[in-house]
């Protein structure tokens, strides 16, 4: 298969990312529990992750393919090997802040050069599409197995074991980063700018086109709902359904895999089925489960749970809700990048980079300030309002690629 070691590094890469970055919503679960802050203050987790991705997306993304792709991916894996063996060691709330600020820098390199190689290994719009949603479907597994891999290490009569999964996750940091280092990268990245200066500008140049404002707005509220919601379940589930902590850490792990599954669908439906079809379905079956499921799992009488088969069927329904948000995130980049020429998918990237991260952090604090405010059963309805949203913006984004693409 063409480009087969180089697009194992991409799905390697983003997999080894995907526990990282996505162990958050336990690591503010533990922060809780072990360091002693409450809701708002364990949420800021979410910041440190994310606000370092979006500085150094903004700054980076137009530079890197000067710099190199393979370069920018192997300084990210080294940086956060690093990270975790200090997290190990330092075991406090300011070391968890710099284990994710850590990781969002290196985040920041490894998607816009992820998604910039997306577009340098395929041929045409349909490959493009299925590799974006396949990777991303990958993503999604990674993150599913750190809702196992975290409560594997955890023990209530030790408070400090589950600091060691941090060894394992520097152990693949650094087999991502040999694999990586010794996969021969042939196609050579095409530059966007004359120069440094020109390079950055090819970024401010795309913000005033009007699909990508609709694009970037769109891209802020689907993650602002992803993570919210990702970011907290394990929490609702220890809050809400009282859950033991490991079974509500790998409780969430149902989301996950079913933002894998719809995902890696998604590559297989838009084969057939126009985009915008394949969105505006999944999106109101996604505002129905909220408004008809979600009342049921919160006044759900779980009873004693010890495992997770001890659950009662209800208590799995509301995270199928994955299933039907999960197309949403890598269809809408690739219809927008698919619509730009290649020397522009690093620029883009960083924009949608910027604002993915910007969204996961609004998300996360709103959803944290919810809780403590207005409840933990009452939070995740607030998620209604972007997903009104996004539907209004499919059809808007999908009047403005036709257009882009008679004018083309």
């Amino acid at each position: 298969m063409k480009n087969l070691g180089i697009k194992i590094s991409l799905y390697l890469n983003y997999f080894v990312f995907a526990i990282l970055l996505n162990s958050v919503g336990i690591v503010i679960l533990k922060s809780q529990k072990n360091y002693g802050v409450d809701e708002v203050q364990a949420s800021i987790l979410e910041a440190f992750k994310d606000l370092p991705i979006a500085i150094v997306s903004f700054f980076v993304a137009s530079f890197l393919p000067r710099l190199g792709y393979k370069k920018a991916m192997l300084i990210g894996l080294g940086l956060v090997a690093l990270a975790c063996v200090t997290m190990y060691f330092g075991n406090s709330f300011d070391t968890a802040k710099l284990l994710f600020a850590t990781v969002g820098v290196s985040f920041a390199l490894i998607k816009v050069s992820v998604y910039t190689m997306i577009g340098m290994v395929t041929e045409s719009k349909k490959e493009h599409n299925s590799l974006m949603s396949s990777i991303e479907g990958v993503f999604m597994i990674g993150i599913a197995l750190a809702y196992f891999l975290f409560p594997a290490f955890n023990s209530e009569d030790s408070p400090n074991a589950w600091l060691d999964v941090y060894w394992l996750l520097a152990g693949l940091s650094a087999l991502s980063f040999l694999f990586l280092l010794f996969t021969k990268f042939e196609k050579e990245p095409e530059i966007p700018g004359a120069n440094l200066v020109d390079d950055f500008a090819q970024m401010f140049r795309l913000l005033i086109r009007l699909l990508i404002i609709v694009f970037v707005i769109s891209a802020f509220l689907f993650v602002m709902i992803e993570q919210g919601i990702m970011t907290w379940l394990p929490s609702f589930n220890d809050k809400v359904l009282d859950l033991p902590e490991n079974v509500s850490i790998m409780m969430a792990s149902i989301l996950a895999i079913s933002l894998a599954i719809g995902r890696l669908l998604a590559g297989v439906l838009t084969r057939k089925v126009d985009w915008i079809w394949v969105l505006t379905s999944c999106t109101v079956v996604a505002m129905l489960m909220v408004v008809f499921v979600l009342p049921e799992t919160v006044g759900a009488d779980v009873g004693e749970i010890e495992k997770l088969s001890d659950i009662p069927l209800i208590g799995f329904a509301f995270p199928i809700v994955g299933l039907f948000i999960a197309p949403i995130y890598p269809l809408l980049n690739s219809v927008v990048l698919s619509a730009l020429p290649n020397k522009l998918h690093s620029p883009m990237t960083g924009l949608i980079v910027v604002f993915s991260a910007l969204g996961g952090t609004f998300g996360s604090r709103v959803i944290g300030w919810l809780f403590k405010n207005k409840g933990p059963e009452n939070a995740f309805y607030y998620t209604l309002i972007p997903m009104g949203l996004l539907l209004i913006s499919y059809f808007i984004l999908k009047r403005l690629t036709a257009k882009n693409a008679l004018q083309a």
